[in-house]
C-alpha cells in the first residue's frame, strides 16, 4: 500500500501505484478506495486565492481530477477483453460509489449542503471528460466511455442537471452506434437514467429501449435491453414478445428473469398468460423449456393451489393449459404426490377439478404409474353415475334456456356461462373414460348404455358428439357392432314413428337400469314437399345431427366399405340426398361424410371423382376447403388405384391448375401442402406440379400466405436432398421455371416485392448441389447433375434475346456450380465446344459477364487438361454421342456487331409471355389437364380495381416442361445452314461501349395469375 501523504508533491507518483495495484486484483479494491480518497481530501485542502480575493481556486482539487483522468485515459484504447482493465473500470465505478456514499453520510449527519460537495463536483468533472470520447473515431474509446458511464450511473442517487441532458443526449446518439458493445452499454445506461428523466423524457427513452429490443440486430444489445428495461404496462407487451425471439439466450431470459422477477401472475392478463405458457412450453429448445417449467411451477407456488391456478386461466379456449399442467406434474413430483379425489371432489364438480382429474389420469397413464391411477378414481360403474348425473344437469339446462328464449326472447349471461360450464365438466368426464380400465363387465354395460342413449338425444351438443364415439369405440368388441349401433341411432333420430319393442336386441349390452329397447319400423316418413316450414327446419337439423354421427363413425373406421354392408342403407338414404341439397351446411357435411366413404371404397372414389371436382368449381369457401381435402386424400390412399394411367391423371393436373388460379389464402394452403406431400411422399412425380409449387413459393401474389411460404420452405430441402432423381427432375425445370420468375420481376409493380432473379437462380442451384444429397439405403448419388445443367445454361447464353441482367445471373451461376474430378469425357467435351463457340459464335457484352465466363472457362482448362489435351473440334464432330451436340451449334447464326441488344419492354399493355427462349423444340401441348377451371375474376383487396393477375405463360402451355432438350429455338430469319467443314473464319464482335437502356416501367396493370405452369 502506498505511504500516506498530502503533499501534492507526491501524488503523481502515489496515485499511479494505486492503479497499478487496483489492475491486479480486485481483492484489494477496498483498501485502495480508502487511500485514494484520503488523498483526494489532502489534495483538497490545498486552494489559493485569486487576486480579487473575493474567492478561492481549488488548486489541490484540479490537480487530483488532473492526475485521476490521466490515469483512465491510459485505458480507453484498449479492446474489450483485457482482463486488467475491466478490473479497473470496476474500481474507477467503485471509487466513485465510494465517494457519493461518504459525502452522503456527511450531509445527512451535518444537515449541510450537498449542491457543492467534494464528490459531486468530482463527478461532474470526469464525466463530462467521457462525453468527449462519445464523438472519437476510435471504436474502442467510444466503447470505454460509454462503459465507465453505464457502470457509473447505477451507483449514482441523481445526476446533476448540468450534465444530466448532454448526458442523456449523448447516450441516445449512441444507442445507433454500428458497434454492438458501444449501442449495449448505451442502453443499459439509458436504463438507469430512466430513474432521473421527467415524464416526458422517460416515455421518450422507454420508446428508444424498446424499439432497440424488437428491431436491433444484435442479440447482445437486445438482451441489454431485455434485462435493463423496467417491466411496465406499457414496456411489458415488447418484454413478452422476446419469448419469440430468434436467440435462444434471450427466450430463456424471458422467463428466467423477467418474468421470474415479476412475480405474482396476477400482474398478467390471461391472453398474456396463454401467449407464455405456450411460447415457452412449446419451443424448440429444451433450455427455455425447462425454464417455462420452473416458471409454471412458481405460479402455482404463488396462488398456492392447482385448482386456483387454473381458474387464473381459459380452460375452454386456451390449447396450452393441458401442457402447462402436465409440466407442473413432471417438474414438481411433490404436487403430484399431493393431489387426491375424494367423495366430494367428484360431487361437487368444476371444469377446473373435472380438468385436473382428466390431465392427472392421462399423466398417470402416460408415466405407466397404474397404482397411481388405482388409488385415485373410483371404479366404472361409480364414475357412469357421475357422468349421468351431469349429463342430466346440461340438459335441464339446456331445456331451461330453451324456454327462457322461447318466453323472455332472450338469454340471460349467468344462464349461458352454467350451460358451457357444464359442457366442458362432461367433456372432461368423457376424455377421462376413454382412459378407463372396463374389465368390470358391470361397469362396462353401465356406460355403454349410458353413451348411446346420449348420442341418441339430439339435444346432446356437437361439442360432446366425437368424445362420445369414442367412448362407444373403446366399449364395442368390433368396428362392425360400432357401426351397427350408430346406424341403429341414426334410424331412431330420423324415424321418429319408430314403436319400442319390449325385445332386448342380440348382444346383451343393456343393464336392467337402463334397458335398450328394440324398435319396429312404423310408416314411413312424410316427404319433404308435404312438410311446413317448423317440419322441414326439425327435419334438417336432425339430418345435420345424424351426418355428424355418420361422420365420427366414419373416421373411426379403418375396415373396408365392403365388409360394412349396413353402411349401404346410410349412403343412399342420407349421405347422397344431403350431397344433392342446395343447404351449405347439409350439403358440405354430406360431402364429407362421402368423401368418408371413398377412402373406405376404392371404386366409390373413382366414381365420386367428377362430381367432387364439380364441386370446386361450382363451390366458394368452407364447401371447396372440404372437397379439395377429399380430393388429396383419396389420392394419398387410393394413389394409382383410381387412376391406371399416371400419364392420364387428371387429378392431379386440376389439383396444379387449380394452385395457381386459387384466390384464397386458406385454399392455396390447402392444396399447397397437399402437392408437397403428394411429390415428398413419391405419389406424384410430374414436372408441372413442381413448378406450380416453386412459382407458389416465390410469387409475390403468395407473399402473405404464410401457411403455404412455411411449408414449401421445408418441403424444397427435403425434397431435393433426399433423392437424386428429385434433384435431376428440379433440374430439368431449372431453366423454365427461372425465366417466368425473371419476366415476373421485370413486371412488379412499385408497391410488389419479389426474391431478386439472381437469388432464385442461387436457390435453385443450391437444392440440386449432389454434395448435399443425403444417401438413403446405399441409393447412389448422381454426381453430374450439375455439370447438365451447365451445359443447358451454356446452351441458354445462345438465346439473342435473353437479357443482359440474365446472362450476368446466367455467367456468374457457372462458377458456383459443382463439377467433380471424375465425369465422362464426353460431357466435357460437350462443355468446352459450348463454351468456344460462345465465344466465337454469341460474345457476352457485359463486362461483368465476360469476366465470370472467362473464370469459368480457365477453371475448366486447368481442372481437365488432360483430357482436352490435343482439342479438336473436327475430330469431335465424327463422334456420335456428340452429333446432336453440333446439330444444335450448326444452327447457330452468328450476330453482327449490332445484332446483340438488349430487349426492352414495349409500353403499352402488358401481354402473355411468349414462349420462352430455353424452350427450343415445339412438343405436343398437355392437354390432360382437368379443364373448365376459368381465370378467377381480380381480387378487390388490391388497391387497384382494375388489376388482374399477371400471366406468365408461354404459348407452349406447359409442353416445355416434359421436354428434355433446353437447346434454343432456331433464329426468325431464314438462313441455310452451315456446315462447319465449309465455315468462315469469325471475327469476335467488339463489345459496345454504351450503357444499354434500363427496362421501362409499365403502369398498365398486370393479368391475375402470376405463376401459370407451363
Amino acid at each position: 500500500m502506498p505511504a500516506k501523504t498530502s503533499s501534492l508533491v507526491s501524488l503523481p507518483e502515489v496515485l499511479p501505484k494505486i492503479f497499478e495495484q487496483a489492475q491486479v486484483s480486485t481483492a484489494n479494491h477496498k483498501k485502495n478506495f480508502v487511500a485514494l480518497s484520503k488523498l483526494q481530501l489532502d489534495a483538497a485542502l490545498h486552494t489559493e486565492s485569486t487576486d480579487d480575493g473575493k474567492s478561492l481556486q481549488l488548486t489541490g482539487e484540479k490537480i487530483f481530477e488532473d492526475l485521476f483522468i490521466g490515469m483512465v485515459t491510459r485505458l480507453l484504447t484498449v479492446k474489450k477483453g483485457t482482463v486488467v482493465v475491466e478490473r479497473v473500470v470496476k474500481f474507477i465505478a467503485g471509487y466513485i460509489t465510494f465517494i457519493h456514499d461518504k459525502d452522503a453520510n456527511k450531509q445527512l449527519t451535518d444537515n449541510g449542503d450537498e449542491e457543492d460537495s467534494l464528490s459531486l463536483r468530482f463527478v461532474t468533472r470526469f464525466i463530462k471528460f467521457l462525453l468527449k470520447g462519445f464523438e472519437a473515431k476510435d471504436k474502442n474509446v467510444r466503447f470505454r466511455v460509454v462503459q465507465i458511464i453505464a457502470e457509473i450511473i447505477p451507483n449514482l442517487d441523481e445526476v446533476d442537471d448540468e450534465i444530466f441532458q448532454p448526458l442523456h443526449e449523448a447516450l441516445t446518439e449512441r444507442a445507433e452506434d454500428k458497434e454492438p458493445l458501444v449501442r449495449m452499454h448505451a442502453v443499459i445506461a439509458l436504463a438507469k437514467l430512466l430513474v432521473a428523466a421527467d415524464e416526458e423524457g422517460a416515455r421518450e427513452t422507454t420508446d428508444l429501449l424498446v424499439d432497440i429490443l424488437k428491431f436491433d440486430p444484435s442479440p447482445e444489445v437486445r438482451r441489454a435491453a431485455l434485462i435493463n428495461i423496467p417491466a411496465s404496462e406499457a414496456t411489458l407487451p415488447a418484454l413478452l414478445s422476446r419469448t419469440r425471439d430468434v436467440d435462444t439466450t434471450i427466450r430463456k431470459l424471458v422467463y428466467s428473469n423477467v418474468l421470474e422477477q415479476l412475480g405474482h401472475p396476477k400482474q398478467l392478463t390471461i391472453a398474456q398468460r396463454e401467449l407464455v405458457l405456450h411460447n415457452g412450453l412449446g419451443d424448440r429448445e429444451p433450455a427455455v423449456r425447462s425454464a417455462a417449467s420452473n416458471l409454471v411451477a412458481s405460479w402455482v407456488d404463488h396462488i398456492g393451489d392447482l385448482v386456483a391456478f387454473l381458474k387464473s386461466l381459459d380452460l375452454a379456449e386456451s390449447k396450452v393449459v393441458e401442457d402447462a399442467l402436465q409440466s407442473v406434474f413432471e417438474s414438481r413430483p411433490d404436487i403430484f404426490d399431493g393431489v387426491e379425489f375424494g367423495d366430494d371432489f367428484w360431487r361437487e364438480l368444476t371444469p377446473e377439478r373435472a380438468f385436473l382429474a382428466r390431465v392427472f389420469v392421462d399423466h398417470c397413464i402416460n408415466s405407466k404409474n397404474d397404482a397411481r391411477l388405482e388409488s385415485s378414481l373410483p371404479v366404472v360403474t361409480a364414475l357412469a353415475f357421475h357422468i349421468q348425473s351431469t349429463y342430466n344437469n346440461l340438459v335441464n339446462q339446456i331445456e331451461a334456456n330453451l324456454e327462457t328464449r322461447l318466453f323472455e326472447g332472450e338469454d340471460e349471461s349467468d344462464k349461458e356461462t352454467d350451460l358451457a360450464d357444464m359442457e366442458f365438466v362432461m367433456g372432461e368426464l368423457l376424455k377421462l373414460a376413454v382412459n378407463l380400465d372396463y374389465a368390470d363387465e358391470i361397469g362396462r354395460r353401465k356406460m355403454f348404455a349410458l353413451v348411446k342413449d346420449m348420442i341418441s338425444h339430439d339435444i346432446l351438443p356437437d361439442t360432446l358428439l366425437s368424445l362420445c364415439l369414442d367412448v362407444l369405440r373403446i366399449l364395442s368388441p368390433s368396428e362392425r357392432d360400432l357401426i351397427r349401433v350408430v346406424v341403429e341411432v341414426i334410424h331412431d333420430l330420423r324415424d321418429p314413428g319408430e314403436v319400442e319393442s319390449d325385445e332386448r336386441p342380440d348382444g346383451g349390452d343393456g343393464v336392467e337400469e337402463t334397458p335398450m329397447p328394440a324398435t319396429t319400423p312404423a310408416r314411413p316418413p312424410k316427404p319433404p314437399a308435404e312438410m311446413s316450414p317448423q317440419e322441414r327446419e326439425r327435419a334438417d337439423a336432425i339430418d345435420l345431427r345424424c351426418l355428424s354421427l355418420c361422420i365420427g363413425m366414419l373416421e373411426r373406421v379403418n375396415s373396408s366399405f365392403e365388409e360394412n354392408s349396413t353402411l349401404e342403407g346410410i349412403l343412399g338414404e342420407l349421405i347422397l340426398p344431403s350431397v344433392q341439397r342446395k343447404e351449405p351446411s347439409l350439403r358440405e357435411k354430406g360431402l364429407v361424410s362421402l368423401g368418408l366413404c371413398c377412402l373406405i371404397a376404392r371404386g366409390m372414389a373413382r366414381r365420386s371423382f367428377k362430381l367432387f371436382a364439380n364441386q370446386t368449381q361450382g363451390s366458394q369457401g368452407p364447401i371447396k376447403l372440404r372437397v379439395l381435402q377429399i380430393l388429396i386424400d383419396n389420392y394419398m390412399v387410393h394413389e394409382s388405384q383410381i387412376f391406371v394411367d399416371p400419364a392420364d391423371d387428371k387429378l392431379i393436373n386440376f389439383l396444379a391448375e387449380a394452385l395457381h388460379t386459387e384466390e384464397s389464402a386458406k385454399v392455396q394452403a390447402v392444396l399447397g401442402t397437399g402437392l408437397a406431400k403428394l411429390m415428398l411422399s413419391g405419389m406424384v412425380s410430374h414436372d408441372k406440379v413442381l413448378t406450380s409449387l416453386f412459382m407458389a413459393y416465390v410469387s409475390p401474389d403468395t407473399a402473405s400466405n404464410l401457411e403455404l411460404r412455411q411449408c414449401l420452405s421445408y418441403f424444397f430441402p427435403v425434397y431435393c436432398y433426399s433423392s437424386s432423381a428429385n434433384q435431376r427432375r428440379l433440374q430439368k425445370i431449372f431453366l423454365p421455371t427461372y425465366e417466368q420468375l425473371a419476366k415476373m420481376h421485370s413486371e412488379l409493380d412499385e408497391d410488389e416485392e419479389m426474391v431478386k432473379p439472381s437469388q432464385i437462380a442461387m436457390l435453385l442451384a443450391d437444392w440440386t448441389d449432389p454434395q448435399k444429397t443425403i444417401k438413403v439405403n446405399n441409393q447412389e448419388v448422381d454426381q453430374t447433375i450439375h455439370v447438365d445443367l451447365a451445359i443447358d445454361i451454356l446452351k441458354a447464353l445462345f438465346n439473342k434475346d435473353m437479357t443482359k441482367d440474365d446472362k450476368k445471373v446466367m455467367c456468374q451461376l457457372l462458377g458456383k456450380l459443382y463439377i467433380p474430378d471424375d465425369v465422362d469425357i464426353d460431357k466435357i467435351r460437350s462443355l468446352k465446344l459450348l463454351v468456344n463457340n460462345i465465344q466465337s459464335r454469341r460474345p457476352l457484352r457485359d463486362a461483368t459477364s465476360k469476366n465470370a465466363f472467362a473464370r469459368f472457362d480457365g477453371s475448366l482448362a486447368k481442372r481437365f487438361a488432360a483430357q482436352l489435351e490435343g482439342f479438336n473440334e473436327e475430330d469431335f464432330r465424327k463422334l456420335e454421342d456428340l452429333k446432336e451436340l453440333f446439330e444444335f451449334l450448326d444452327d447457330i447464326i452468328p450476330l453482327d456487331d449490332d445484332d446483340e441488344i438488349d430487349v426492352v419492354p414495349a409500353k403499352g399493355r402488358k401481354r402473355r409471355s411468349e414462349s420462352v427462349a430455353t424452350t427450343t423444340t415445339a412438343t405436343t401441348a398437355d392437354e390432360d389437364d382437368y379443364g373448365g377451371t376459368p381465370e378467377p375474376p381480380s381480387r378487390s383487396s388490391r388497391k387497384t380495381p382494375a388489376k388482374r393477375r399477371r400471366v406468365s405463360k408461354s404459348d407452349d402451355d406447359n409442353d416445355s416442361l416434359d421436354n428434355t432438350d433446353t437447346s434454343p429455338p432456331p433464329p426468325p430469319r431464314s438462313v441455310p445452314r452451315r456446315a462447319a467443314a465449309t465455315r468462315k473464319p469469325i471475327v469476335d464482335a467488339v463489345p459496345d461501349s454504351e450503357e444499354d437502356e434500363e427496362d421501362e416501367d409499365d403502369d398498365v396493370p398486370p393479368s391475375k395469375s402470376r405463376y401459370k405452369s407451363r
